[in-house]
């Protein structure tokens, strides 16, 4: 036991005063005559017995009651433990307060982010005024990196307000401990205010800390429900107009209850295209096809809803559709045009096919192609290696058909730059294709069924690929030997599609079979860059534009439809495409218009991070467990009933249990005592 204030253990020599007046009681006895004198010997000796025992336990009482008194000004306590000298120095306090959209959920206080704002002003009146504070929430504010003083962060936390950032446990742990290594004199402490769900709590990326001592305090809703709309996407890679595509939306409910009848309505442009109505199990997902016809180029703007309460930030689910008229595709020729692409391209307005010789290229026009389609050159020299390269890394696609009499080695060069396979010598041997990668989206939805003898292209001469280390090239077309006779592979941003052999009636009967078209077309048709359908609103996304002439001053802009937003994100170059950083500054769900220098050249949606959507959490058991099982050994649950403040428990885990209550109630013991033994024994 140690003392708040020792000093005043100079009161116990008030002790001395009962007993002074215990020694020099100079009360006089009446005389009494009795005519019995054994009698009275007997009497006189057992009434000075009786009043000597009265008298000590009354001095006793008035002794221990001094006693008692003295010590409870003292203010005594038992020591918490923690023997760390920095204590003497003050105490490092940081508070972090969950404000997701989780914290929106109904608690007797309000909201859950009310009680949470509640709990970190009781824990900062638990230490003195001249310790130091740090706020943290999930948006990690620039303000909130420094110090403060406990006024300034009581002002602080009633300005935290919901935030669409979410932040698991052990970034959060991280950050307080980065702050905690920065002043080694002060004593640390952290405290984390949360629902605690699932997703949040990863404790088992937390190292062990035993310096830093971190409190957890779990906030708790009054009732647990939400539905809501996870995810998207559609069961096409890319679109046409006048094309029936068939979005697939994942629909969560995060509720003990059966829910029937929801509608769901979906939006493009404004225009309302389709509607259902599902029905849901407690606590399960479901799967709805939702078909809709496409009916114009250019950017399509969609928007999904549906009706919940009375959490309705994820009722609503943005995306954006880009539809082009047109794909640009370049067919580099040795000499003469292919007759068998051009027939192909000729009649079809989806394409425009621009042919060009291999010794008259304007490089500069490489970035406005979807597709380059190297067309039987006989050698490729080390520049157009190097333009293929950088067009390739930033997002087009390639199609080689090699020569009948190609130079091997420059044709070589130019696929290991790409990291792919090589060709080696001529093999003449007469075989045909055996399979087709069905699998492969090339040729998804091109047949309905295979039949068993199927009339496949027959090859008569080919280069074989040679596997390199790194290379992992997919199969479309195999031969009956084993050989790839038609392959492609990723390279950089892009794809890299090569034949074996070239489009050549000599060569292979491929150029005239049936197979020619859907093959080709789809090459040239999936060589549009993927427009990602949305990204999450608040956290960090690189959005990728192709442009179609690169400028030095070029400005990008982000703006909200309804023109009330609107922000200037970083960029940089990378071949044919400009990244467009996006570094948690949109944190409002909606679509958004990009434009560059006042021009509209692509749009974006963004979403509410939905792993906040499952407003399930863990009970204080849970979380028990959960920090065992990760072995945090100073990590601590504070759970406690919301009536009571967590002032006085946070007091006593730092200076240990206040013992001067308990005095004063044993001070008033031991004088109500003395005041029965004065008036009942006489």
């Amino acid at each position: 036991m140690q003392f708040v204030n020792p000093l005043y253990l100079i009161g116990l020599a008030a002790i001395a005063i009962p007993i002074i007046v215990h020694l020099f009681n100079f009360r006089r006895f009446r005389k009494v005559y009795f005519t019995n004198v054994k009698f009275i010997e007997e009497l006189r000796q057992q009434t000075q017995k009786q009043s000597q025992l009265r008298h000590l336990l009354i001095l006793a009482m008035r002794i221990l009651a001094i006693t008692a008194l003295v010590l409870a000004f003292a203010q005594p306590y038992l020591p918490s433990g923690n023997d760390d000298t920095r204590e003497q120095a003050g105490h490092l306090v940081s508070i972090y307060v969950d404000n997701s959209y989780s914290m929106q959920a109904a608690s007797p206080d309000g909201s859950l982010l009310v009680e949470a704002v509640t709990k970190a002003a009781e824990i900062a009146q638990a230490y003195k005024s001249s310790d130091r504070f740090q706020l943290l929430t999930n948006d990690f504010e620039a303000q909130h990196q420094r110090l403060v003083s406990r006024e300034e962060f009581l002002e602080l936390i009633d300005a935290v307000e919901i935030s669409p950032a979410t932040r698991p446990v052990s970034q959060v742990v991280l950050r307080q401990r980065e702050l905690f290594a920065k002043d080694r004199n002060l004593s640390p402490a952290a405290y984390l205010i949360s629902d605690f769900q699932p997703a949040f709590a990863d404790f088992a990326s937390i190292a062990e800390d035993t310096v830093v001592q971190s409190f957890l305090v779990p906030v708790a809703a009054n009732q647990i429900a939400n539905l809501y709309i996870d995810s998207i996407w559609f069961d096409a890679p890319v679109f046409r107009a006048g094309q029936l595509a068939t979005l697939t939306i994942r629909i969560k409910n995060a509720s003990d209850q059966n829910l029937e009848k929801i509608p769901l309505k979906l939006l493009i442009n404004g225009n309302q295209r389709a509607v259902a109505s599902f029905d849901i199990q407690a606590n399960q997902e479901t799967l709805i096809n939702l078909p809709f016809s496409i009916l114009e180029t250019g950017l399509q703007y969609g928007e999904l809803s549906i009706i919940d309460s009375p959490i309705t930030y994820d009722d609503v689910f943005y995306f954006i559709l880009t539809i082009r008229n047109e794909i640009p595709v370049l067919v580099i020729n040795d000499k003469d045009e292919n007759v068998f692409l051009k027939a192909l391209f000729s009649d079809d307005s989806a394409f425009v096919v621009t042919n060009a010789q291999v010794n008259y290229l304007d490089y500069a026009a490489f970035n406005n192609q979807n597709l380059i389609i190297l067309n039987s050159l006989k050698h490729i020299s080390t520049g157009l290696t190097r333009e293929l390269w950088r067009y390739v890394e930033g997002g087009g696609s390639l199609l080689v058909f090699p020569a009948a009499q190609a130079d091997i080695d420059s044709y070589n060069e130019l696929l290991m730059t790409l990291q792919t396979v090589t060709l080696m010598p001529v093999d003449t041997t007469r075989t045909s294709i055996s399979s087709i990668n069905l699998q492969s989206s090339i040729y998804e939805d091109v047949f309905e069924s295979l039949p068993e003898n199927l009339d496949l292209p027959v090859v008569f001469s080919h280069y074989p690929l040679r596997r390199q280390t790194t290379a992992m090239l997919e199969p479309l077309l195999e031969l009956q030997d084993g050989d790839i006779f038609m392959g492609r592979e990723p390279a950089g941003q892009g794809m890299v599609y090569l034949a074996a052999a070239p489009l050549d009636p000599s060569w292979s009967n491929l150029p005239k079979h049936a197979l020619f078209v859907p093959t080709i077309y789809n090459i040239a048709l999936q060589s549009q860059p993927p427009a990602k359908l949305y990204y999450v609103a608040g956290a960090s996304a690189a959005i990728l534009l192709k442009t179609q002439s690169p400028e030095a001053d070029q400005v990008v802009h982000i703006t909200s439809q309804d023109g009330t937003f609107g922000v200037i994100p970083q960029l940089r170059r990378s071949g044919s495409q400009l990244l467009v950083y996006v570094e948690g500054a949109v944190n409002k769900a909606g679509n958004y218009d990009i434009t560059t220098n006042d021009t509209k050249v692509a749009a974006a949606a963004f979403n509410y991070d939905r792993t906040e959507s499952d407003v399930r959490t863990m009970s204080a058991a849970a979380i028990e467990d959960a920090i065992a099982d990760a072995g945090l050994q100073h990590f601590r649950v504070l759970a406690q009933p919301r009536q009571q403040a967590l002032t006085a428990s946070v007091a006593q885990l730092n200076s240990g249990v206040r013992l001067w209550k308990l005095f004063v109630v044993i001070a008033l013991g031991f004088l109500l005592a003395e005041v029965l033994l004065v008036r009942l024994w006489k």
